[in-house]
């Protein structure tokens, strides 16, 4: 039984860590670019989208899908570079529960 209240206690305090790493990730801006830096996007930590830039060179009708597949590349690596961020601060949270392998918490 003295488990199942250790387990209990820990899941609050869990829990409350929880919601302010919520708040924290919404503030946490991570970069991706592609193209040699030519595009950048900008994303919270928790994947919502800040703000593009486009290098004025690719505004180039005639290259619109160059420009499209680059915007999707820098996209994709500030997108992993949030998630890395999502969770190395889950793990520092959760360190000591037995939380099964793969199980996402957000």
């Amino acid at each position: 039984m003295k488990d199942l209240l250790g387990i209990m206690s820990k899941v609050k305090e869990m829990q409350s860590k929880m919601e302010q790493l919520q708040a924290e990730l919404e503030a946490i801006e991570v970069e991706g670019a592609a193209g040699g830096g030519m595009v950048t996007v900008r994303l919270s930590a928790k994947g919502a989208l800040k703000a593009i830039h486009v290098d004025p060179s690719l505004l180039n009708p005639d290259e619109a899908e160059i420009l499209e597949d680059l915007i999707v590349a820098a996209h994709a690596d500030a997108r992993a570079k949030g998630e890395r961020i999502v969770q190395e601060k889950t793990q520092a949270i959760t360190a000591g529960l037995p939380i099964p392998p793969g199980m996402k918490l957000f």
